[in-house]
């Protein structure tokens, strides 16, 4: 398993971060990409011959291309990818912008496709590998006032992941969508999360939420980064990973509470629901 080669997004901060230096801590080979390769290397603190340190543009299909092929020229292969790149947009869906829910679809969900679609044929000529695209538990769950646009590019990511997995069944390529809940990373601070330019007073609920998240939720999550790492590692080793993961109690609770609305909704009107046939 130590011969795996990672690609990993967005590595220079959060959840990537830990988890390019558990990989190497490990021994395994890590390639990891950041807008700022210098960011990265300072982040990751290491000149392990095992690691390759890339600057990439995500939502540029081309600095996207090169980067995957100097990957295969440096180790040979790859067999696991990450697509952890993207961040937080806040903002009711009548506030944001089309440029500002645009640009959260470009890096969230059209970054990880040009991903995908650089290392398909690599993983289609080996008939092997593994992509894991990290979801959110609100890309399960919308029901979150002010993440409506990061939701929706979060439930684009396991939709598309869900489609990825039918058509490459039958190439020995897995994947896996990661529905993380709340972990101790910067992804709640300034940089990592993006506010609305223009907020309007009278969405009430989503202002409270904002207040909760720097309030309350900042500092106390619940998810440990560290574990979160090894859980991805278990992942990757895992000969018939699950298609869908959720990682952290608070996030089983959640997929668990809208498994149980859904069930109910079902129940409540299946005879509706019926009546529609011929």
């Amino acid at each position: 398993m130590k011969n795996k080669v990672w690609f990993i997004t967005g590595a220079s901060k959060g959840l990537g971060l830990t988890l390019v230096k558990r990989l190497l801590a490990e021994g395994y080979k890590v390639a990891a990409t950041s807008r700022d390769v210098r960011q990265l290397q300072n982040a990751v603190g290491s000149s392990s011959p095992n690691f390759l340190p890339l600057q990439v543009d995500i939502v540029d299909n081309t600095s996207v291309g090169d980067a995957i092929t100097g990957v295969i020229k440096k180790f040979g292969t790859v067999d696991v990818i990450v697509n952890n790149a993207g961040y937080g947009q806040l903002g009711t869906i009548e506030e944001l912008t089309d440029g500002e829910a645009r640009q959260n679809f470009d890096a969230n969900v059209f970054g990880t496709l040009n991903v995908i679609r650089n290392i398909m044929p690599h993983f289609r000529s080996k008939k092997a590998g593994h992509i894991i695209n990290i979801s959110s538990i609100a890309g399960f769950l919308g029901a979150f006032p002010g993440w409506g646009i990061y939701n929706a590019t979060k439930f684009a990511v396991a939709g598309l992941t869900e489609a990825l997995s039918a058509e490459t069944a039958s190439m020995g390529v897995k994947c896996t969508i990661v529905y993380p809940g709340y972990f101790k990373t910067n992804f709640l601070l300034q940089g990592s999360l993006k506010l609305a330019d223009s907020p309007i007073t009278d969405y009430k609920e989503a202002r409270d939420l904002e207040t909760i998240h720097d309030t309350q939720i900042v500092g106390n999550q619940p998810g440990d980064p560290e574990k979160a790492a090894m859980a991805f590692i278990k992942l990757a080793e895992n000969e018939n990973p699950p298609l869908h993961f959720f990682m952290g109690s608070d996030a089983v609770g959640m997929a668990n509470t809208k498994i149980g609305i859904l069930q109910s909704s079902l129940t409540a009107n299946e005879e509706l629901s019926k009546s529609t046939d011929y």
